[in-house]
């Protein structure tokens, strides 16, 4: 059984100074913009779905594969930023991937058939890999204590804000010419990738990196920039010190997994709240919602594409929730809620399809439907959706985190392209109800899970979860 919160054994931080420090927030921020990018890319196939189908004649099979196979793509690109943000840092890694995106996109608009499409997915599947390990990777590593929770959950913030773009732009360019309108979809967000490479450039690197190097007047140096007090910067610096002293790197890490029961539950842990994150059936509705709502009777083009843009909005403003609450109410709270209110939202989705199979432009049901997926992206963006990656970044041990970070990323978009390339096998093999009735299922033990599982983390330096989970 894992640590309630509030275990007296536990030692934890003083109280955060009043007054926090803003710089770490403002390089917080810079860092996490590369995620617009990733959700950009991410559901952008969500609308454009429906021009590409009818100006290319790509199947039903295929859209699957082009909507799921970016998180397949990302696995490459997640796999490889483990390595590269421990070899070269974390901010030329986050420049790396703004190359990425901004070669994939021109690669997928300029596509004539599906191949040239695989190919332009696959670039910008290697950045959406590697912004997703290493943004917040860096957040978690330049935020002080007191505002952790707040800043490592920027990434997703960005993530779902760029998910929300890019149903602004489904929607924005569907009356252009077929041919060009999905083209106009991919290629506007090739702007913004030339300026945000520029701004990382700006940023200080991650002082737990450069304290591996052995750059420590480095190190001290942003830390003292980036910390709430001088004395803060000061025991932050001995922290990570004493972690990097007792260390040999990423190999000794890997060795400690074998070796060391407290490390292997850290990983374990990590892994199995990827796999929830994602297993869950997010996905589907990130990337299917039009098609799931025409299902359930809403005929219109214009309103699928409206409500989507909906979703968006309600999905990326419920992670200003969990950014507010993380570091006040608490992680396990949160994931508790999150995980019982998808739970219930699949359930009624599920039922209304039982309930209203073959329904047409009935607006009860459409309400009743578009209400369900709603609270279902709520509940997952106020604490599964920015929470599993904040609390995967906070407690892999220094010597692993680059590469541990890596690794749980690599399951999550692994994950969440099975069950992106499955959804349409998966709802006609045993219906759309039956689809969303086994994704409560999961849910629900995602529920159980945390509530065994996971202590309580708020308030704790990072180097502290050491001894929370016994990894030293």
């Amino acid at each position: 059984m894992a640590h309630q919160p509030g275990d007296a054994e536990a030692p934890l931080l003083a109280k955060p100074a009043a007054k926090r420090n803003k710089y770490p927030f403002f390089c917080a921020v810079l860092a996490s913009m590369t995620s617009v990018l990733t959700g950009y890319h991410m559901a952008v196939m969500s609308g454009a779905q429906i021009f590409m189908a009818e100006d290319l004649g790509i199947s039903d099979a295929q859209v699957e594969v082009l909507s799921g196979v970016i998180n397949i793509y990302s696995l490459v690109g997640a796999l490889l930023a483990g390595w590269a943000s421990d070899r070269h840092g974390r901010r030329l890694t986050i420049v790396l991937a703004n190359v990425f995106f901004l070669a994939g996109p021109l690669a997928t608009a300029l596509g004539g058939g599906y191949a040239a499409l695989m190919v332009g997915r696959f670039i910008a599947g290697l950045g959406s890999g590697y912004a997703l390990v290493v943004a917040p990777v860096y957040a978690a590593e330049i935020a002080p204590a007191s505002s952790r929770g707040l800043l490592t959950s920027l990434p997703e913030i960005f993530m779902n804000t760029g998910a929300m773009l890019s149903y602004v732009s489904n929607l924005a360019f569907s009356g252009l010419p077929v041919h060009l309108s999905w083209r106009v979809m991919f290629a506007v967000a090739v702007v913004p990738t030339v300026f945000l490479a520029a701004g990382v450039l700006t940023m200080p690197e991650s002082p737990r990196w450069l304290a591996m190097k052995g750059r420590v007047a480095e190190a001290k140096a942003v830390l003292d920039k980036t910390s709430d007090t001088p004395a803060e910067a000061e025991q932050r610096l001995l922290e990570i010190e004493a972690v990097v002293s007792s260390g040999e790197g990423g190999g000794g890490a890997w060795k400690e997994v074998a070796t060391k029961a407290g490390v292997r539950r850290v990983l374990a842990i990590v892994l199995t709240l990827q796999f929830f994150q994602q297993s869950s059936g997010i996905d589907t509705v990130v990337m299917y919602a039009p098609r799931v709502l025409a299902m359930a009777g809403v005929t219109s083009t214009t309103l699928l594409l409206s409500l989507n843009v909906l979703f968006g909005i309600a999905k990326a403003g419920s992670v200003l929730i969990a950014m507010a609450l993380a570091d006040r109410v608490g992680r396990r709270p949160l994931l508790l809620a999150s995980t019982g209110g998808m739970t219930a939202s699949l359930l009624v989705l599920g039922s209304l399809f039982v309930a209203f199979a073959g329904a047409k432009d009935d607006a009860a049901v459409a309400a009743v439907s578009a209400a369900a997926v709603v609270a279902f992206v709520v509940a997952f963006s106020v604490g599964l959706g920015p929470l599993a990656w904040a609390y995967s970044s906070e407690i892999l041990p220094l010597r692993l985190r680059g590469h541990g970070a890596g690794l749980g990323t690599a399951l999550n978009l692994f994950v969440s392209g099975v069950v992106t390339m499955t959804f349409i096998s998966l709802y006609k093999a045993i219906t759309m109800a039956g689809a969303f009735y086994l994704y409560a299922a999961v849910a629900a033990a995602s529920f159980v899970f945390i509530y065994t599982c996971l202590p309580e983390t708020m308030g704790r330096s990072l180097e502290d979860m050491e001894e929370l989970f016994h990894t030293k």
